[in-house]
């Protein structure tokens, strides 16, 4: 045998020896990585974020097990699948097929549901087509005619949504005080054409200066509701100096407006805007189950299909458990075939189920909607899918399969990957929570950095031998006890690119990287906990799962709130509490992910954060009728004078976007280029340096770098542009450079080497200095948004908040920061974040990992359990006080951390 493990057996030159042989694989950021991978195992990729970890499992392991299943797919089918394009890599040997189980940033659309994504829904429906109970003389329905999403089966007049959006007259006038001129139909639109619109009111001779509550009903009705468009003359009132000439002006009701604007609009904004103006309610006809009436008639087990499709999965196999053996199941007496189409599917159902609820969701509905749910329930709901598959021989390639795990869900997880591996299939898993490294039978731990810095193995083994690689940064996380080692890659290592501009900006940053100013109070919190400066209290909130819960929440502190999956953290935080403030800052409902420079103090989001939270399909905050109904009262709400929400959600969908546009740091660096001398002789302004403007870019590939290639039967491909070669300018504009750079070489520099390039330009030092110091400094300012990960958005994010100017007492809501942050990456991040505690503002995370927790100042834990067994709380306080706990379920957890630090 050789040393790469071929042998020489009379014919192809190769026997399988149960490993997976990676040779020369230069995706991404990897360096011609030769490594060997165990097949049959539970094998863990570590790394820092950006080492280069998924570029192996995903970009190389798992591309090549789909390219070469694609050689064998038909041509023609292959155009009906999406395909990845084949890894730069020289041989893979040894690898089986793959299954990918990514965790997908985008959410589904409203319609996708629980039920959709486990197939769930068609058993369900099956069953009451095959096997339900039928009113006398009714004709038997398809399996369609059970589903809110076909035809056949939605209600025709809430079209399978549930709920109708109308509007009343005190949702249109809020306050009837007003006059017509003063405003009081609010949901007209505002500027000219809500001016047009009184004005038209008072040509037809409705009196626009009385106070709305003294005009007669029948003219308040017809204002707000008519369907009537009449147009009229209007003779505007004339001003001096300025010649007005009559029009004609079309009137358009309040209702009207709204209704249409809502409907048609691509505006996020505009639809968020007249979405305050409506109200939500239950579907007349179908009373909010979605379904034709026909459908609701029929039942099993005594209940139509809604009514199951409601329950918490473990209910709905209590139920359906009885039905299992074949006997007369209540609610249908009929024997013989339907008896048994019963029993089969109903075994089907119980077991998927108990699959679901082995891995923590059994609190879940089969009518969820996916958007509701987080990235790490969505990829558990694959993965039991999966486990039901019964595959064998299987790689299965897993992205953070603990991601949004509590640590007791993440021993049932722990479980069914046992199960997997048991099976004969083999489980590569990209993973930074230690408890499910140390389990793993093999590590792969990529570094020793991120980005340029990274790119190497090294190691590639059992768990034990990682403690002797003095250059990871895993092995003093993963090994407590062997320190922080002097490798490249461990703590001091990080600090190259993660907080090396610690004196850059020492009258705004202290000495480990947190703000400084008014109000500072000093100590981490692991070694004494800041006492709460003043309190949020909310009283009465009542949505999923709260049902009349009261919470004080600490300002002036860092606050964790935690709780097993499902026990209402994001709910209270992310949407209650983060709707009530925005409310009253004055944000609105579409406060969105972060501080993005460009975005403006007004928008207290990043750039586009808008426009993502309505793509995405998020829930966001709450909506002002749900907030209005939600909360009976809150208080203290007048010491927050302005909300940052931070969250992992994508910067950008399209290449076009990058850190250097969204961060701002890309108006500065093109003012540097057209400042030049040969830029102002040439007329060249700092639009001209933009990649987006027509006279800069190339005209070849419109600015993109490169060209999109169709290859028809094969994965579509990127080929560099032809005539730019991927500097995306043209010839005119690349021959002005500054400091012998290019604005494209500018675009090609890592932050940290235009931290140095830039040293003396002001307006892009802060911002750089911001993203080096949670960690970013091996990112190009060039890197598109699409191929950052959630955590690397996330901290961008939080970067470009660093970098503002910050008035007042801000509040910090953050839902799980460190998921998909390595140990080292969270422990920058927790820098930042307690910084901003010592600067005088509030934070509050929603976290699982609990080295995070044992840090914080105050600690909320929700439950006991997920679903209708949470939604309460069940200790309140400092961390070593939640963790005397005897009745939550973190306690224990959260017990060990302390102990051990």
């Amino acid at each position: 045998m050789s040393d790469d493990g071929y042998v020489d057996d009379g014919d192809d030159g190769y026997v399988d020896d149960g490993y997976v042989r990676v040779r020369g694989a230069r995706e991404h950021n990897l360096r011609g990585v030769d490594v060997d991978i165990p097949r049959d195992a539970l094998v863990a990729f570590t790394g820092v974020s950006g080492s280069g970890k998924s570029s192996l499992a995903f970009g190389t392991l798992y591309a090549e097990a789909q390219r070469r299943y694609f050689e064998s797919v038909a041509p023609y089918a292959r155009r009906l699948i999406h395909q990845v394009g084949a890894p730069k890599v020289e041989e893979v040997t040894g690898l089986p097929p793959a299954v990918a189980l990514e965790q997908r940033r985008s959410a589904p659309t409203g319609r996708s549901s629980v039920g959709t994504v486990t197939t769930l829904s068609n058993s369900l429906r099956m069953l009451f087509s095959r096997a339900g109970s039928y009113p006398e003389g009714a004709q038997r329905l398809d399996s369609d005619a059970f589903s809110p999403n076909t035809a056949a089966g939605a209600c025709p007049e809430c079209h399978g949504l549930g709920t109708v959006h109308r509007v009343t007259e005190d949702s249109l006038v809020p306050d009837p005080s007003l006059t017509v001129r003063e405003g009081a139909i609010a949901a007209w639109p505002g500027a000219w054409l809500g001016k047009n619109l009184r004005d038209i009111t008072a040509t037809m001779g409705y009196d626009i200066d009385r106070p709305w509550r003294e005009l007669p009903r029948e003219e308040r009705e017809w204002l707000l509701f008519t369907d009537e468009q009449p147009v009229v003359t209007v003779h505007p009132v004339r001003e001096a100096g300025r010649i007005h000439r009559p029009y004609q002006g079309t009137y358009q009701s309040a209702k009207r407006y709204v209704l249409h604007t809502f409907a048609d609009t691509k505006s996020a904004t505009l639809r968020q805007r007249v979405r305050r103006f409506l109200v939500s309610a239950d579907c007349p006809v179908c009373g909010g189950r979605r379904l034709r009436a026909e459908a609701l008639k029929v039942t099993f087990a005594g209940r139509d299909i809604a009514e199951l499709a409601a329950l918490p999965l473990e209910r709905l196999a209590e139920i359906l458990r009885p039905s299992t053996e074949g006997g007369e199941g209540e609610g249908h007496r009929e024997g013989g075939i339907r008896e048994s189409v019963a029993a089969t599917l109903s075994r089907d159902l119980v077991s998927r189920i108990e699959v679901l609820t082995e891995l923590g969701l059994g609190y879940l509905s089969t009518d969820r909607p996916t958007p509701t749910l987080s990235a790490g329930e969505l990829q558990r709901l694959r993965l039991a899918t999966q486990l039901r598959s019964g595959l064998f021989g299987v790689v299965y390639v897993l992205d953070e399969p603990s991601a949004g795990l509590h640590p007791a869900d993440t021993e049932a997880l722990l479980t069914v990957l046992d199960r997997l591996k048991v099976a004969g299939n083999s489980l590569f898993v990209v993973e930074h929570d230690m408890a499910v490294v140390r389990r793993a039978d093999w590590v792969v731990d990529v570094g020793p950095l991120a980005g340029e810095h990274g790119g190497e193995v090294l190691f590639s083994g059992p768990v034990p031998g990682l403690a002797q690689v003095a250059a990871s940064a895993t092995r003093r996380y993963l090994f407590p006890e062997t320190g922080p080692g002097t490798g490249p890659g461990t703590g001091a290592g990080l600090e190259r690119s993660g907080t090396g501009a610690d004196a850059a900006d020492s009258a705004t940053f202290d000495a480990d990287g947190g703000p400084s100013g008014p109000g500072r109070t000093d100590g981490p919190a692991r070694g004494g906990h800041r006492a709460p400066e003043r309190w949020l209290i909310l009283e009465g909130v009542s949505r999923h799962n709260l049902t009349g819960l009261d919470v004080e929440i600490p300002l002036g502190v860092f606050t964790a709130v935690t709780g097993v999956s499902g026990s209402g953290k994001s709910t209270l935080i992310s949407q209650v509490l983060a709707g009530l403030v925005a409310d009253h800052t004055g944000t609105g409902a579409s406060t969105g992910t972060g501080g993005g420079a460009r975005a403006g103090a007004a928008r207290r989001g990043g750039a586009g954060a808008e426009e993502d939270e309505e793509a995405e399909g998020a829930e966001g905050p709450v909506p002002v009728e749900d907030r209005e109904a939600g909360v009976a009262a809150a208080k203290g709400l007048e010491a927050v004078d302005r909300l940052v929400r931070v969250d992992q959600k994508p910067i950008g969908r399209t290449p076009r976007s990058n850190l250097a546009t969204y961060t701002g740091l890309f108006d500065a660096v093109r003012k540097v280029f057209a400042a030049t001398d040969e830029a102002r002789e040439r007329g060249y302004g700092a639009g001209r340096f933009s990649f987006n403007v027509a006279e800069g870019r190339c005209p070849t590939c419109q600015g993109e770098g490169y060209i999109a290639v169709e290859l028809l039967f094969l994965p579509g491909t990127y080929a560099p542009c032809t005539d730019c070669h991927g500097a995306r300018y043209n010839p005119e504009t690349l021959q002005i450079t500054y400091r012998g750079a290019t604005i494209a070489d500018v675009l090609e520099m890592t932050v940290d080497r235009a931290a140095e390039f830039l040293a003396d330009v002001p307006a892009a030092v802060r911002g750089l200095d911001a993203l080096r110091r949670v960690g970013l400094g091996y990112l190009r300012l060039g890197q598109p948004a699409t191929e950052l990960s959630g955590g690397e958005a996330q901290r961008i994010k939080l970067a470009s908040e660093l970098q503002r100017t910050r008035r007042g007492h801000t509040l910090y809501l953050l839902d799980e920061p460190t998921t998909g942050l390595h140990p080292a990456d969270t422990d920058v991040l927790l820098r930042q974040l307690h910084g901003l505690v010592r600067a005088g503002h509030s934070v509050v995370v929603v976290e699982h990992d609990l080295t995070v927790v044992a840090g914080a100042d105050w600690v909320i834990d929700l439950g006991p359990g997920g679903g209708d067994r949470g939604g309460r709380i069940v200790a309140a306080g400092t961390p070593a006080e939640v963790a005397r706990s005897t009745t939550s379920a973190t306690a224990p957890y959260l017990g060990a951390v302390l102990a051990e630090s």
